[in-house]
């Protein structure tokens, strides 16, 4: 069959649609924010296809994996074998990394055991191993008189005779042992503690070294060997003392190291791992500044707020009297402290203290010891603690340092000393994706390594070009997985299945082109031709002009968002949908509706933001001007820089002079010009709340209103009900069985954790009496289960409510429930959230909004009324920085800062400023060739 008939599908919202859609195929959905893609593509197409792929497995099986339910649709014939492709994948996980996730650094541990070269770290030269054959040979060069001594450096944690081991040396009578320095003859017992750490030498005299005795010899180094863990001192008395070793060892110092194997490579291994940060790279610590925040203040006042206010207290009775010992005093303003004094209270002292106090219950403590200090002691009870409530307290006062013994590496310093053209693996995976490929490609070898990695540098040179091509060449493999943005994480699991090459298939995706520039955008779009011409068939669903092109296939769902979208609206070729009437998408495409470029760029009220000589990650020691008043976007390649600009050194440097805050601002010389800023908002893609409890009205107030409408009713005053009756939060109105959640989470160790709905109260969060209290016929359920939109007819007489209702529609999330649960909001959905909860708070004239690419998953009709918002924001005299890839929304701005030219380490600089106008007009600047088609 070559085609995929889908009959009456109503999932979600969808209104019994029927459709049937070409296989081999670029197919594209596409439709406003909500309207019902995903529900058609993922809840409908993808979730039919993972179905019967379980119902094809044993059910031995299927009782690991779990059962999917059948999505709500009569039939869909024609599906192939289904695999999504979909943002909500990215590893939380610390261990992992881009070089894990992708499996490349497998193929480097491999590379790096088969024909790295150890080097002693010490001296600086490549060492080797040497076999029983090659130390025998060795010495009998050097000894033709009279005695050698082969001496095995360390026994420990054994004990007993070593029969084995010396039964053929005790055969002739020649050979005597030195024990700890102490002689014995082989006739007797040798009895070790395996308590103790023993020195051993086997003494070989009266010998003459002739060729007829070389066996003796190469029996006499082997067993040497087999003590001493492959590693022995051979002294040739009168001639010269040399270090044998079966495995990598210098000859002129301690240095060794075992066979090289892949896993000592493995930073997830013991094997390889750093013994202090256990293969994390990184340090949780206690940072002072953190748990003194207000240095002004005394110890007295409060000034370690970890301490509490309670003076009383027996830390701070234990405190008092380390004071009292070395004359600090507590009444003094923490600046004022001496260091020595500071490092007293923070890290303590070895010296011995008599503590006498008593506690306030009256029980009296009358002891002798040292004072651990607050810091150390703070640091041990998150090591020691199992309570997770202690644990995330104490993180608000952490920071992560890298490791101080493997500097970040993860990996242990032997393992380091393995180079590939002078190079360790550790130094590899810094290297950008683009700059590993070119380093493989000039790699110099000799004929014996070329052999061996032939193959093995193909298929790691084949999978680099594949992220190269989705355009993550600037990701550099020790990068941490949870740093990736959802589009790159889904952009890294679409170049591993090109990798696959696999036929056949149909592919889900959702939103690649998110996160990336309009020139790395076309390099998706051809990746993604070419896995359709492998013989697959991809269905995408996105918002982006240039996919919609390019696609064979085009289905528009819609025509609004919620309850009253989810109908087929137009399906066809790009150029039959763009001349569709009917078609919102056919308008925007066929350019009878657009967003208009305006006509006036704002001057501002001539103030600005200067950064001076950043430096983090790979921007290039830059100056760049913020112009106040006005909306910049920040554009340039994926990894040129922006986020590091704006987020880490803008963002962190204004919020650490307005609030106090565990965020360090990335490297930079100054910031000018704070003064102008007495607020700033940073909307992120952030998760609103990582659990079920947190929701879009929880999060923006809307619920506090809500539950004070329902405590105002009739019926909850009768009952005596107050505003924390309808709270899932608290006890009393809800369901205690699952606490409120409304789901339980079951943990499923290796897999991710599941949900599933309470069977008490079958997911309505409340128990039976809170859900008998209605307001015009609804519960508290039926209210939380509305869209935004439908609550704004329903509580269209509540001005207060209903205003901050029209906040959450006009960012685009009409189509939302109130009582959506967090995990389950988008990226660009939780930044919208977080930006309608921003826009009910009274603007100040001074206030800097910093969006990270607020266009993610918006249509460009939601683009407009974004826009609507940005610009009543900036007209307010308020300020907009947007980093952003979308030219819908950087042909709008008043200022360009366009950073590049590439990403990663060619990224980095000032590529040119200005209006998109003056942008458009750099030929240097992708981003200006790119704008001007939309100008």
């Amino acid at each position: 069959m070559d085609k995929i008939i889908i009959k009456g599908a109503r999932e979600n919202n969808l209104k019994n649609i029927n459709l049937e859609l070409p296989k081999n195929k670029l197919i594209v959905m596409t439709g406003v924010s909500g309207s019902g893609k995903s529900s058609l593509a993922f809840d409908t197409i993808c979730a039919e296809g993972e179905r019967r792929y379980l119902e094809s497995l044993s059910s031995y099986a299927r009782q690991f994996l779990g059962g999917t339910e059948k999505p709500d649709v009569d039939s869909i014939e024609g599906l192939s074998p289904t695999i999504s492709i979909d943002q909500k994948t990215t590893n939380k996980n610390p261990r992992s990394t881009v070089g894990t996730v992708t499996e490349l650094y497998d193929y480097l541990r491999l590379l790096f055991a088969r024909i790295g070269t150890p080097y002693c770290p010490t001296h600086k030269i490549p060492i080797k191993n040497q076999s029983i054959e090659e130390m025998t040979n060795k010495v009998m060069e050097l000894e033709r008189e009279s005695k050698i001594i082969i001496e095995s450096p360390v026994v420990e944690g054994k004990k007993g005779t070593h029969k084995d081991l010396l039964e053929d040396l005790r055969k002739d009578g020649y050979a005597r042992v030195l024990i700890d320095d102490k002689q014995y003859d082989l006739s007797e017992e040798i009895q070790l503690d395996k308590n103790k750490k023993h020195n051993i030498n086997v003494i070989i005299d009266r010998l003459v070294l002739k060729e007829e005795i070389k066996s003796r010899l190469y029996e006499s180094i082997e067993n040497a060997c087999k003590l001493s863990h492959g590693k022995v001192i051979i002294e040739v008395l009168g001639k010269e003392k040399l270090l044998f070793s079966e495995n990598f060892a210098c000859p002129h110092c301690d240095f060794s190291l075992p066979e090289l194997e892949p896993r000592i490579f493995s930073f997830n291994a013991p094997y390889g791992a750093c013994s202090e940060c256990k293969g994390l790279g990184v340090k949780l610590v206690i940072d002072k500044d953190l748990i003194m925040p207000d240095k002004d203040k005394s110890i007295l006042e409060g000034g370690i707020v970890t301490l509490g206010d309670d003076t009383e207290g027996l830390n701070f009775k234990k405190l008092e009297i380390v004071c009292n010992h070395y004359n600090i005093d507590l009444s003094k303003p923490i600046k004022n402290l001496t260091k020595e004094e500071l490092n007293i209270i923070l890290y303590g002292t070895n010296e011995i203290i008599h503590f006498n106090y008593s506690s306030k219950s009256g029980n009296t403590f009358n002891n002798y010891g040292t004072f651990e200090g607050i810091i150390t002691n703070l640091e041990r009870r998150y090591l020691e603690t199992t309570s997770t409530w202690i644990r995330e307290w104490l993180e608000n006062y952490m920071i992560e340092l890298s490791c101080p013994t493997c500097n970040g590496s993860r990996l242990k310093k032997e393992v380091l000393s393995v180079l590939i053209n002078n190079k360790n693996i550790y130094e590899v995976t810094q290297l950008s994706i683009r700059e590993l490929y070119n380093f493989l490609e000039n790699i110099k070898l000799t004929k014996e390594q070329e052999q061996i990695s032939k193959l093995l540098i193909k298929e790691i040179k084949d999978r680099l070009s594949f992220l190269i091509n989705v355009g993550l060449d600037y990701l550099t493999l020790d990068r941490m997985a949870s740093s990736l943005s959802g589009g790159e994480s889904q952009r890294i699991r679409l170049a591993t299945q090109i990798g696959t090459r696999l036929t056949g298939v149909l592919y889900v995706l959702d939103e690649p082109s998110i996160g990336l520039h309009q020139r790395d955008n076309d390099k998706l779009i051809d990746a993604m031709l070419k896995m359709r011409d492998l013989g697959n068939t991809l269905i995408v669903v996105e918002h982006d002009t240039d996919t919609m092109k390019k696609a064979d296939f085009l289905v528009d769902i819609g025509p609004v968002a919620g309850d009253k979208g989810g109908y087929l609206v137009s399906s066809g070729t790009p150029e039959e949908v763009a001349n569709d009437e009917n078609s919102l998408t056919g308008r925007y495409l066929s350019g009878k509706e657009c967003i208009e470029t305006p006509k006036i760029r704002r001057k501002g009220i001539n103030k600005e933001l200067k950064v001076i000589g950043a430096k983090e990650n790979n921007l290039k020691n830059i100056s760049v001007k913020f112009p106040l008043g006005v909306f910049t976007c920040v554009t340039g390649v994926s990894g040129s820089g922006k986020s590091t600009l704006v987020n880490e050194i803008l963002y962190k440097t204004i919020a650490n002079n307005l609030y106090p805050t565990k965020e360090k601002p990335g490297k930079v010389k100054e910031v000018k010009g704070l003064e102008n800023i007495d607020k700033v908002v940073h909307i992120s893609q952030s998760p609103i709340g990582r659990t079920p409890r947190s929701n879009p009205a929880t999060y923006t107030g809307v619920f506090d209103e809500i539950r004070d409408i329902f405590a105002t009713t009739k019926e909850a005053k009768m009952l005596g009900y107050d505003k924390s009756r309808f709270s899932f939060n608290v006890k009393g109105g809800r369901c205690e069985a699952c606490r409120g959640d409304g789901v339980k989470k079951i943990e499923m160790h290796f897999l991710p954790d599941v949900y599933v709905p309470c069977e008490i109260c079958h997911g309505k969060r409340y128990n039976t009496e809170s859900l008998k209290i209605k307001f015009k016929g609804k519960n508290i359920h039926d209210v939380l289960e509305m869209r935004v939109t439908e609550a704004l007819d329903f509580f269209d007489n509540i001005p207060k409510l209903k205003r901050k209702l029209e906040v959450l529609e006009s960012v685009g999330l009409g189509y939302i429930k109130l009582g959506q649960p967090a995990p389950t909001l988008s990226g660009g959905e939780a930044s919208r959230v977080k930006l309608a909860k921003e826009l009910q708070k009274k603007p100040t004239g001074k206030t800097l909004f910093i969006m990270d690419e607020p266009t993610t998953g918006l249509h460009t009709h939601d683009i407009k009324k974004l826009l609507a918002i940005i610009n009543k924001i900036v007209d307010n005299k308020d300020t907009v920085i947007v980093i952003e890839h979308n030219l819908d929304l950087i042909k709008t701005a008043d200022y360009i800062i366009d950073l590049g030219p590439e990403g990663g380490a060619e990224g980095g600089t000032v590529i040119a400023t200005g209006t998109p106008e003056q942008i458009a007009t750099i030929k240097e600047s992708y981003t200006g060739q790119y704008l001007k088609k939309y100008l």
